[in-house]
């Protein structure tokens, strides 16, 4: 399963259950849009550095970061190279 499947997979069992996969657009902005709020996203980072092993405390985070699956998806490969 490629990662943007799995983050599409996670925010929609999390935060939107029920809604079809296909639904979701990687490019449906999250944040503006009240899917995820403040503890959702701090939920949503905790699971990142859990399941791609991201060094968060060693890494530079915005909002911006996980505003959408496709950013959410920017974020986890840029980390992951350091």
């Amino acid at each position: 399963m490629s990662t943007t499947d799995t983050i599409k997979r996670y925010i929609l069992a999390e935060y939107l259950p029920g809604t079809p996969t296909d639904e979701l657009d990687s490019s449906y902005d999250l944040l503006d849009n009240g899917v995820v709020d403040s503890l959702g996203l701090l939920q949503l980072i905790a699971w990142l550095k859990q399941r791609y092993e991201i060094p968060i405390d060693e890494v530079e985070i915005s909002p911006n970061d996980f505003r959408s699956v496709n950013a959410i998806c920017h974020f986890v490969a840029n980390s992951r190279k350091k």
